[in-house]
């Protein structure tokens, strides 16, 4: 069994710094929406519209990445019982 080598905590940080240091480039009208997966160890990215599909991609190039994902220009990947809300 592979233990993770970051928490949780950890890894939602680092994931929303990567974001933050990509977002002019990412947040363009074609790709808000979408779902960026980001290896916070390594900083790899993919854009697509289906989570499991790019996290498997990043997992691909490194089997033990820790993964985190979000909704481009949205504060949440998906809403349940409510609705996405925008950010700025």
């Amino acid at each position: 069994m592979v233990y993770p080598k970051l928490s949780g905590e950890e890894i939602t940080q680092r994931g929303k710094k990567h974001y933050k240091n990509l977002r002019t480039q990412i947040e363009t009208v074609e790709n808000i929406g979408k779902i960026i997966s980001i290896n916070v160890e390594t900083g790899d990215y993919e854009i697509g519209d289906d989570l499991l599909i790019i996290s498997r991609r990043l997992q691909a190039k490194q089997s033990d990445a820790p993964i985190w994902a979000g909704r481009i220009g949205f504060n949440a990947v998906y809403a349940i019982g409510g609705t996405l809300m925008r950010i700025e």
